[in-house]
């Protein structure tokens, strides 16, 4: 029995890291809680009050700000994966900021909201605009929105950001339903695979012909913008969905598989050139390029305070923001581009980081490793890395999708200097640049662990990426070469069916037994049934 002072610190504090025994508050195979997780009497209220109400009730004023409960009625009515990424996004949360206390719950939970907000604004927008909701109506939205991939960069349309709206196809209904619930995609690579296509393709297209497959993407624009990246599985997703898209004008914006060379640079400046002139005959509208350096100036100050987290991540503990809010903010901001809710965030993060470099608070005191996660992460356990640091005090400082776009662009006026640096841009567009970039860009993983201060990598094995497949044993003899720690992850992206989050674990866990001697800090998260849950 714990005398009243312990118990008041307990109650008050929380328990230390060692006893809170998160994996015996799961229920079997859901992953769902018998009961909340009891953070200390602070963060306890901060999670139920600014987290759990705050959000609950901001979703629904996003749904009321952006269109009306009745337009998402029907669009929750017509579209599978809506309502079953809408309704668990609270356990997305719980999973994601799992453990966390203090500054580092604060910092991790705005970025979340901030993709939350983002994206009830995306499919808002999308069902305005829906023929198929809307009585077959080609609305005014309609005729005022280019659909384009999700890997392209929406920079590209900023020239036309005052009059016109751009929603990517597949990020709402693809890559954010991987994230909140990992079944709604399995649908989707089912019915791709039903129409006779084989499976062993990257998961990712196959998702994405599935939502055309099964009439599941809203008809919400006339013009589209496809893209090659990040593979030649993408070209072939761009061409099964032009079969659905029906008549509408397509423009394929391609991204070269040669990098660093200033021809190529040009050829893919030239590229963004037609692609402006494409727009300009499909609607009549004539680019505005004051409207696009104002646009280019507002991203580079998300650049600059990127660059700002950085530098505190790599040469300091006292970084507050855990490895997958960080990691799925980065990419959804910078893909997306720039949005308001962007910097409304950065501007509540950066007192959160400034206090917490100011009084020297490490959020993560039980950080064992500096890990660095390399490749293309599992979408269906991109909360792993909250797993690992609970477990076994692996602390992901970066993933490589993060380092994507790192670089500010110019908007002084001059177009064709603004255009060169656009065409770079969009040639480090995720997974294109150090995933299947070259080898001096795939091996930029030491000059970033070095940077970054990082003494393991977490090592992701995507088994249907003919690309990084290529080059896994040349990682492995760098790794011996240079004495690195790395764990492999296989993972299928978003089908969860290939390798289990389960299995994953055990992985993780085979490898700090045997190799690293280790023991874990909570001994409740080694093994669970998750194997139902969102």
């Amino acid at each position: 029995m714990k005398n009243p002072i312990e118990l008041a610190k307990r109650f008050w504090y929380g328990p230390p890291h060692e006893e809170r025994r998160i994996g015996e508050l799961y229920k079997d195979k859901t992953g769902l809680y018998k009961h909340r997780e009891w953070r200390g009497f602070r963060d306890t209220m901060y999670y139920f009050n600014k987290i759990w109400c705050y959000n609950y009730g901001m979703m629904v004023a996003d749904i009321f700000k952006y269109g009306g409960v009745v337009t998402f009625a029907k669009g929750a009515w017509r579209y599978r994966w809506l309502g079953q990424t809408y309704l668990p996004v609270l356990h997305w949360f719980d999973r994601g900021l799992e453990g966390l206390r203090g500054e580092a719950l604060k910092a991790s939970a705005w970025h979340y909201r901030a993709m939350t907000n983002m994206t009830i604004q995306q499919f808002m927008a999308m069902l305005k605009a829906d023929v198929n909701i809307n009585g077959g109506e080609h609305n005014e939205l309609w005729k005022n929105t280019v659909a384009h991939k999700e890997t392209v960069w929406a920079g590209v349309l900023y020239p036309w950001a005052d009059r016109l709206n751009h929603i990517p196809m597949e990020m709402i209904p693809y890559f954010v339903t991987c994230h909140v619930n990992n079944h709604t995609v399995l649908n989707y690579i089912d019915a791709a695979q039903s129409i006779g296509l084989p499976g062993d393709p990257c998961p990712m297209c196959q998702a994405e012909e599935g939502l055309f497959v099964l009439d599941d993407m809203p008809d919400y624009a006339p013009i589209v913008i496809t893209s090659n990246e990040a593979c030649d599985g993408s070209v072939a997703s761009t061409v099964i969905q032009d079969w659905y898209l029906g008549d509408k004008p397509l423009f394929a914006l391609p991204q070269p598989m040669l990098f660093d060379d200033p021809l190529v640079q040009e050829n893919c400046a030239n590229d963004i050139r037609e692609l402006w002139k494409f727009i300009e005959d499909q609607t009549g509208m004539k680019p505005n390029f004051d409207v696009m350096n104002e646009m280019l100036k507002k991203q580079n100050e998300l650049q600059r305070f990127e660059w700002e987290k950085w530098d505190v991540a790599a040469n300091s503990n006292y970084y507050p923001i855990n490895g997958v809010a960080q990691a799925l903010y980065r990419i959804y901001y910078s893909q997306y581009g720039e949005n308001e809710i962007w910097h409304q965030t950065d501007a509540k993060v950066k007192k959160i980081l400034e206090k917490c470099v100011r009084e020297k608070i490490n959020s993560y005191p039980n950080t064992r490793h500096r890990v660095i996660a390399w490749s293309c992460a599992p979408l269906y356990f991109s909360n792993w890395c909250t797993w690992a640091y609970n477990c076994w005090g692996l602390n992901t400082i970066m993933n490589m999708d993060s380092l994507m776009f790192d670089m500010e662009i110019r908007a002084d006026g001059n177009v064709d200097d603004t255009l060169m640096d656009m065409a770079l841009y969009h040639e480090w567009a995720p997974m294109r640049r150090m995933a299947v970039g070259g080898m001096h860009h795939i091996f930029e993983l030491w000059d970033y662990m070095e940077r970054f201060n990082c003494d393991m990598v977490m090592m992701y094995d995507q088994l249907q990426c003919k690309g990084m497949q290529g080059v896994h044993g040349l990682f492995e003899d760098e790794f011996r070469a240079r004495n690195i720690h790395a764990i492999w992850m296989p993972h299928a992206l978003p089908d969860k069916r290939v390798v289990s989050r389960s299995e994953i674990r055990a992985i993780v866990n085979d490898y700090m037994f045997t190799v690293m001697q280790e023991e874990p800090l909570d001994p409740s998260l080694l093994e669970f049934d998750d194997s139902q849950s969102w």
